[in-house]
């Protein structure tokens, strides 16, 4: 290399699942060549359902029209900025300001860098949980800013300890990441918790950001800016990647205060030159659902729920019945989660998270993916059965 590289990319590794899955296609050819089938990857987070057949039909209508294809609006079409404050006025109570409250993102995963390039400067600090998505350390780190961990556990229903918050170092501290319902845990939403979290942001003065993905999978809408007062200091970030099998056409928003949103566009409009029309008349489509869209993609991914908790039964996994979310999430009997991830993907050919890439309280847990349909994870429990077995 002719030079060095930048000292931000010193703390930060590449993506665990960038690494797993170049992992899992060599594996896929030595098993290939051995006259096996390929390996049934219950890992990542992405919806194998498609999106609704009004969205597909926006974007390829779209597309086939002149003058759509140049460059777009930094903060996108007004008609999706409506429908998204259209949706969270339907399904969680809140009113936003199109004009100046939503920023519509390349997926939240976006909004989690330019939130933090935005904000943070060099030896700020920032509230992360643990465990909690990895993007929100490796932004952290990258800005070159303090990690302070907080700790969610079993014990305390993976809900942050507010005595423990209060007894910790808080000087300094710029940002908070909040994640309910949670990822991996799918710990719910609890009202009397988004209170909290308010009250512990305004007094310490702390913006919090609620990262809110899987409220339409199995699980109760609710957003933190529904509590009173939460506009001062709270953020929230969506999307419509698990609520709309959207992942890959990478749309999600940023909604809050508008001074907020107003900086972080400072950031975006350097980095990119707006999302592609057909995608966001497509956005918009999808956003204007009933509630049969989403009952009907909740009917599915129950009964895809009841087989993955029989694979954790099989591997002895204890789970908390009433969670909910995109995953299932269970405590192994023994040994490190690492350990059981490798030893099923070797032997059963069947790859299921391990939680120590989410911190270490999640280092003995594993974590199942719902992105996949019932016939598949059924052979994969027998895969794991016969290991078990044997």
């Amino acid at each position: 290399m002719i030079i060095e590289p930048a000292r931000r990319t010193l703390s930060v590794k590449e993506y665990y699942f960038s690494i797993k899955n170049r992992e899992i296609a060599r594996l896929n050819q030595q098993r290939a060549a051995q006259g096996l089938d390929p390996v049934i990857n219950l890992g990542i987070g992405s919806p194998d359902g498609s999106p609704s057949r009004e969205a597909v039909e926006a974007l390829c209508n779209c597309a086939r029209k002149d003058g759509v294809h140049g460059y777009q609006s930094y903060i996108g079409i007004p008609e999706l900025r409506q429908a998204m404050a259209d949706w969270y006025r339907k399904w969680y109570g809140v009113q936003l300001d199109p004009a100046s409250e939503i920023q519509p993102l390349a997926g939240s995963k976006e909004g989690i860098l330019l939130l933090s390039l935005a904000f943070l400067n060099p030896g700020d600090k920032v509230l992360v949980p643990d465990p909690g998505y990895p993007t929100y350390t490796s932004a952290t780190l990258m800005c070159e800013a303090e990690l302070v961990k907080y700790n969610l556990t079993e014990a305390g229903g993976w809900y942050p300890d507010f005595e423990e918050l209060e007894s910790m170092d808080l000087t300094g501290v710029k940002l908070m990441w909040v994640n309910y319902p949670n990822m991996p845990t799918g710990a719910p939403a609890r009202r009397e918790v988004f209170e909290k979290l308010v009250d512990f942001a305004r007094k310490h003065r702390i913006l919090l950001v609620n990262d809110n993905p899987y409220s339409f999978v199995l699980n109760e809408q609710q957003s933190i800016l529904s509590v009173p007062g939460a506009s001062e200091c709270c953020l929230e970030m969506n999307s419509l990647s698990k609520s709309h099998n959207m992942a890959g056409w990478r749309v999600g928003m940023i909604v809050g205060q508008a001074d907020v949103i107003k900086e972080l566009l400072k950031v975006k409009t350097q980095m990119d030159s707006g999302m592609f029309r057909g995608i966001q008349e497509a956005a918009v489509k999808a956003l204007q659902a009933g509630p049969e869209w989403y009952d009907a993609l909740n009917a599915e991914y129950r009964r895809r729920q009841v087989v993955a908790r029989r694979i954790m039964d099989t591997l002895g996994c204890t789970y908390d019945p009433q969670a909910g979310g995109l995953y299932v999430w269970g405590r192994i009997p023994s040994g490190t989660a690492e350990e059981w991830s490798n030893r099923i993907l070797y032997e059963a050919g069947v790859f299921l998270t391990p939680g120590f890439i989410f911190g270490k309280n999640g280092s003995n847990y594993l974590r199942i993916s719902l992105c996949a349909n019932v016939p598949t994870l059924e052979r994969a429990l027998e895969k794991v059965r016969k290991v078990i077995k044997d």
